[in-house]
């Protein structure tokens, strides 16, 4: 993913328009760019550390600083009020892992190998939790909906309420899944990939301190890069005819895990699927157990009460996914049509978002 470095060039450019009072959709367009190399190189130092530290401990940092930048992308957002767009993104972070990263990665390796195989019990076990994910965002969105009939001066407060304690429990949940990840079924949901990962590399290449120093100043980068893109949101996306929305829903995720992405197409092209599925579906656990809950307890310390009612249209997208994804994972193996089946869905869940009428 050295490619992506490129793109660097657009994080000076950000800057400098900035700093000018340059275009809002110029800024928009290249703090948007610029955000995807930091994120590879975040990744990339994250992986280092990983190495050095060890399985159980690099399993802990890639599932802490995973989805770190569009955790800041969504905190900046939270901070501005655009709390519709957070909402959206969390739901498009999670659509885009299930149906674009891994439809991706199955496809393009399915295209390459007739069949491919990886641990059932991990994908199993992740595939179960993307239920809770589901019930997360359905049971505040439908006590919206029937708490408004009883009493609607009450309802935006109870909704509040609801997801600050829902948020609550996601977090020990997800605590729960890295005890059971990495301390007391390590051994059943290891796998060769695991076991052989570090020694293909040839070791790590990089020293701890340059490791913490890039990742902290790529972190650096892109909360300043997410401050420009959430500040320029509103003129950019009038600009450009695209709606909040549809930014929050697809582009934001995109962005934010665009180096992801290319990681799990990349392992599945080198047939190593366990890495891909773990970084699709572990992904999506993370957003839906840590993310989710964070920016909605985060809501509360900035003055921003957030709540986890989504729209109807959200629902049932998440709801599709999570039983497509479900298919597909139940019998440990993967072919090319099993990930045009998941292109497909996203891309007709990307065409309803883009026509979504504005209110």
């Amino acid at each position: 993913m050295k490619w992506l470095n490129a793109l660097l060039i657009f994080l000076p450019v950000a800057v400098f328009l900035e700093v000018t009072g340059g275009s809002p959709t110029l800024i928009f367009l290249s703090a948007a760019l610029a955000i995807v190399p930091l994120a590879g190189i975040m990744g990339e130092a994250t992986e280092q550390l990983a190495v050095r530290t060890g399985s159980t401990v690099g399993g802990l940092l890639n599932a802490t600083f995973g989805n770190a930048t569009e955790l800041i992308i969504a905190f900046f957002a939270l901070s501005a009020g655009k709390l519709e767009v957070v909402k959206a993104s969390i739901v498009g972070s999670i659509l885009g892992n299930l149906l674009l990263v891994m439809g991706a990665a199955v496809f393009l390796g399915g295209l390459k190998y007739k069949e491919q195989r990886f641990n059932l019990k991990s994908a199993g076990t992740i595939s179960s939790l993307l239920v809770i994910s589901v019930l997360a965002l359905m049971i505040p969105t439908v006590f919206d909906l029937t708490a408004r009939a009883v009493a609607p001066e009450l309802v935006t407060a109870l909704d509040v309420n609801l997801s600050d304690a829902t948020a609550v429990v996601l977090i020990l949940v997800y605590v729960g899944y890295i005890y059971f990840t990495l301390v007391s079924h390590r051994d059943i949901l290891s796998t060769a990939d695991d076991e052989g990962a570090h020694d293909e590399e040839g070791g790590p290449l990089w020293s701890v301190p340059r490791a913490v120093i890039t990742l902290a100043g790529a972190t650096v980068a892109v909360a300043f890069m997410s401050e420009f893109l959430v500040g320029t949101l509103e003129a950019a996306t009038e600009s450009l005819g695209l709606t909040e929305f549809f930014v929050g829903l697809i582009l934001i995720p995109i962005i934010g895990n665009a180096a992801e992405h290319a990681a799990a197409v990349m392992f599945a092209l080198r047939n190593k699927m366990d890495l891909s599925m773990t970084i699709s579906l572990g992904s999506t656990v993370q957003v839906a157990l840590l993310v989710a809950p964070l920016l909605v307890l985060a809501g509360l310390i900035v003055g921003q009460p957030m709540n986890l009612v989504v729209t109807p249209l959200e629902l049932v997208a998440i709801f599709g996914a999570v039983i497509i994804a479900n298919s597909v994972v139940r019998d440990g193996e993967t072919n090319w049509l099993e990930g045009l089946l998941l292109l497909s869905v996203y891309l007709i869940l990307g065409f309803a978002v883009f026509f979504y009428p504005v209110a």
